[in-house]
């Protein structure tokens, strides 16, 4: 919790908390008294949302911290507005249905850098053309966002319960660690999550192309996050001078190690699940000892599994020296590394060995892999969504290579599904755009996501 007490903007305190808090009373009150049905479409919601530059890092997600809890406030529902720290803001409401037993939607706000210079239209302009609506955070993950919103706002709006309480959580700093928002929540706000048992959230539900059908990939974990901090000590000394114990020369050899090494492949169940469904759905068996060949073979079919099928470490930073001829005495390094469920032990006793003696580790952050239940019943219901709203749909298990949020929230016990349903155009590369240029996501994706985030909060399968 920041300094200074309850961290709640609705309980007023720091300078533009209370405005905060204000905004979203009135908009509750103007509602009440006119009535009002009037719901944006999902790309308008969208579209506003990624108008607020919610970079991390910068300077926060209040703006569009504030405009979701206001939208929440005119639909009746009472959005609990905090910060862990000024301006790193999350709104969490909850809808209540006809059963306690509670489903979570959650979602980020926050979002990566993006350099003007290498984009056609501005990151932060919205821009909505060419059938999509243009802009950072349109894939990663405010389109997502704008969904969920436009979902549960239309519901009200035609006076639809559903059949659970649903949890919303829009929250700050996914794209860092989550120190600011999803841990933040699940230890200081934790009563708001009483009931959840399960949750959806991004990278999944989305489609990919095959033939005849259309394969959507349902999250069911994700590879666990061990983001490292390296560091080499040596002797100091004078660059012309043969080097007693150079430090930099230490930490790249041991980078060269780890960044060259080979990781065996290490079936997990639900990757092999998905190369099964895979099998069948194109009618090729899948070689499984010859996967990375497999999965240039299948294309974006293989690209569901070509970074789940081992653990994976790269050196993404460096920092030595401070002169040219001065051999420094210490290096450092960042390595982002990434585990399959179950073998956290077995990676790190990899790394070490790789490293060597000479170097130590510290964790800047450790999360484990979470699993969700596969096969399971809640699995059937969203693949039992997609397929009402899409007859060709193929639904699939599937494990990220990447981390969300949903860590954090296992913590509580809460079984975490990947499932922000799209249909996208063959021709967009959806995993590319995450992070990259030029970010989009076509109007109709957003609009048949909306339908089918309807069907399963409706139970009208």
């Amino acid at each position: 919790m920041a300094p200074g007490g309850d961290d709640r903007l609705r309980a007023g305190g720091r300078a533009g908390v209370l405005r905060a808090a204000l905004r979203v009373r009135d908009a509750r009150g103007a509602a009440a008294e006119t009535g009002r049905k009037t719901v944006k479409s999902v790309a308008e919601i969208c579209s506003d949302l990624i108008r607020f530059d919610t970079t991390n890092p910068g300077s926060g997600e209040r703006p569009a911290a504030e405009y979701v809890a206001v939208l929440l406030a005119e639909a009746g529902l009472e959005p609990e507005v905090f910060e862990s720290a000024p301006r790193r803001t999350t709104v969490v409401a909850r809808m209540e249905g006809d059963s306690p037993d509670a489903l979570l939607i959650h979602g980020h706000l926050d979002v990566v850098p993006a350099d003007p210079a290498e984009w056609r239209t501005h990151p932060f302009s919205g821009e909505i053309a060419d059938g999509c609506v243009h802009g950072r955070g349109a894939v990663d993950m405010k389109g997502s966002c704008a969904m969920t919103l436009a979902t549960v706002l239309g519901m009200r709006a035609r006076g639809e319960r559903p059949r659970r309480d649903i949890v919303l959580a829009f929250l700050a700093d996914e794209e860092a660690t989550g120190d600011y928002g999803s841990r933040h929540a699940v230890t200081e706000h934790r009563e708001l999550f009483d009931g959840v048992t399960q949750a959806i959230s991004e990278s999944g539900g989305f489609s990919v192309g095959s033939g005849e059908h259309r394969v959507y990939p349902v999250a069911v974990g994700e590879r666990g996050t061990a983001w490292m901090k390296l560091t080499a000590h040596g002797v100091a000394g004078h660059g012309s001078r043969p080097a007693v114990d150079n430090p930099v020369a230490t930490l790249v050899q041991a980078l060269s190690r780890v960044a060259s090494h080979q990781w065996p492949v290490r079936l997990t169940p639900s990757v092999a699940a998905l190369i099964q469904a895979l099998s069948e759905i194109t009618g090729q068996p899948v070689d499984l000892d010859r996967l990375d060949e497999e999965a240039a073979r299948l294309g974006a079919l293989g690209l569901l599994f070509k970074g789940q099928i081992r653990n994976s470490a790269n050196p993404t930073m460096l920092d030595a020296g401070y002169k040219v001829n001065v051999v420094p005495s210490t290096a450092e390094a960042h390595v982002d590394g990434r585990y399959l469920p179950g073998l956290q032990e077995e990676f790190l006793a990899t790394i070490d060995e790789l490293l060597g003696p000479k170097i130590t580790r510290e964790f800047v952050n450790l999360e484990d892999a979470p699993a969700a239940p596969f096969p399971s019943p809640f699995f059937d219901e969203l693949a039992g969504a997609l397929v009402a709203e899409d007859p060709l749909a193929r639904p699939v298990p599937y494990v990220m290579s990447g981390g969300t949020d949903a860590k954090s929230f296992a913590r509580l016990g809460i079984e975490g599904y990947g499932f922000a349903p799209l249909m996208l155009r063959p021709d967009l590369d959806y995993f590319g755009m995450f992070h990259g240029k030029d970010e989009r996501v076509p109007v109709e994706g957003l609009e048949f996501g909306t339908r089918v985030l309807t069907r399963l909060l409706t139970g009208t399968l």
